[in-house]
């Protein structure tokens, strides 16, 4: 006997899968995409309804829903490691689009396109970490590389590592970048400190620091645009 919570008993105009078919994916709640990827549902509920629930859970944060692991996403009833394997290996790719789309610029003009840049690296990070981007004389990316992470507050940004990545690529300037979990763009005092020594060591070796950049899931501040890379 068809339960009659499935999805299958619904009108097919109401279904997430022929709804997908025939209008696009844009028709389509967060809820009834995610319900897509769980499949099906339990003895008590539908595959949408538990995607509502799971959203509710995370209090309808995308973000936070791709930052979970399988672990945590079993804890919600209903989902077993099936199940939370699909959702997890979704939003990963979700995630690596969103690199690939950011690696179509080769030229860093502005502090966004370096921004845009750094979220392949950064998305959704539990801890702070300290990168370089280095450039040539036309501004194209040379490299990106990871200089240090820290815990949930604390970065370790060593200038030698960061100028010998520059000297390393040969590099005509560089950009570097550290995220705050938090969310909260405004740089710390440490911050300031360690952008006015980068500043003075680039300087010195002819390989200036053109910004710094502190990257949060929804924004980021740049020192060049506020006028702070200064010694």
């Amino acid at each position: 006997m068809e339960k009659t919570n499935s999805i299958k008993a619904w009108s097919p105009d109401e279904r997430p899968r022929e709804k997908l078919l025939l209008k696009g994916t844009q028709a389509l709640s967060d809820a009834e995409l995610l319900a897509l990827l769980i499949g099906s549902g339990t003895r008590e509920e539908s595959a949408l309804d538990m995607a509502r629930r799971i959203l509710h859970g995370v209090k309808h944060d995308l973000q936070a829903l791709g930052s979970m692991k399988c672990k945590e996403l079993t804890q919600f009833k209903g989902m077993g490691p099936a199940k939370a394997v699909v959702v997890v290996a979704a939003l990963e790719l979700a995630k690596r689009k969103m690199a690939s789309v950011s690696k179509q610029s080769a030229a860093i003009r502005h502090s966004r396109d370096a921004y845009e840049r750094m979220l392949e690296y950064m998305w959704n990070l539990p801890h702070e970490e300290f990168w370089v981007i280095t450039l040539s004389k036309a501004n194209r990316v040379l490299s990106v590389d990871k200089v240090g992470e820290g815990g949930l507050s604390a970065t370790i940004a060593d200038p030698k590592k960061v100028f010998r990545i520059a000297l390393e690529n040969n590099a005509a300037s560089i950009i570097v970048a550290h995220n705050h979990p938090s969310g909260n763009t405004d740089p710390s005092s440490e911050d300031k400190q360690l952008t006015k020594r980068l500043v003075y060591c680039g300087k010195m070796l002819e390989c200036p620091v053109i910004d710094h950049l502190v990257v949060t899931d929804n924004g980021y501040y740049s020192f060049c645009d506020e006028n702070e890379m200064k010694e």
